[in-house]
C-alpha cells in the first residue's frame, strides 16, 4: 500500500476511530489521542501486511483496540482526586462544560468489562456490524451478541 493511499483511508477512519477510543477512554481525550497516534504509527508500519482481507476500517480498529488494551495492561499514575487543594483553583471553560456533557454515560461504560464496552461502542456509536465487532475483537459473532446484550443491560442499570 502506498503511503498516499494509506493516508487517504486513515483520513477517512479518522473521526470514528477517534469516538471509539474515546468512549473506549472514559471521555480522556487526551489518552485516546495518545492510544490513536500509537495505532496509527503502528497500522502505517504494518500497511505493507494489510491484504484486504477485511475492511480497512476494521484493520484499523482491531489495531486501535489491541493499543488500548495495551495501554490499559500498563501500569496507570496515582490520580489526584478532587478533593486535593490544587482542583480548587482550576476554572473551568465552556469547552470544559462541554467535555462533561457525557460524563455519565463514561462512567457508565467504565464500569463495563473491556469486551461490553468495545461492543458497545462499536454497535451504537460507531453503527458496525456484529461480524464487524467479531473481527476487530477477534471473539465469534455469538459472544459479540452476549456482550451487546449484558453490556445493554449493565448500562441499563448504572444510567437508572
Amino acid at each position: 500500500m502506498s503511503p498516499e493511499r494509506f493516508i487517504d483511508l486513515v483520513r477517512a477512519e479518522q473521526e470514528s476511530l477517534r469516538r471509539f477510543l474515546l468512549a473506549l477512554c472514559g471521555g480522556n481525550a487526551q489518552e485516546a489521542d495518545d492510544i490513536a497516534q500509537d495505532a496509527l504509527i503502528r497500522a502505517y508500519v504494518a500497511s505493507g501486511s494489510f491484504l484486504g482481507l477485511s475492511k480497512f476500517s476494521t484493520w484499523l480498529f482491531r489495531i486501535a483496540y489491541n493499543c488500548y488494551i495495551d495501554n490499559h495492561r500498563k501500569a496507570r499514575p496515582e490520580m489526584v482526586g478532587t478533593d486535593a487543594p490544587a482542583a480548587l483553583n482550576v476554572m473551568a471553560s465552556e469547552e470544559t462544560d462541554a467535555a462533561f456533557r457525557y460524563q455519565q454515560l463514561y462512567q457508565a461504560l467504565d464500569r463495563l468489562s473491556e469486551k461490553e464496552k468495545a461492543a458497545i461502542v462499536l454497535h451504537y456509536f460507531e453503527d458496525r456490524s456484529i461480524k464487524e465487532i467479531a473481527s476487530i475483537l477477534q471473539i465469534p459473532q455469538g459472544t459479540v451478541k452476549y456482550h451487546l446484550s449484558t453490556g445493554r443491560n449493565h448500562l441499563k442499570s448504572l444510567l437508572q
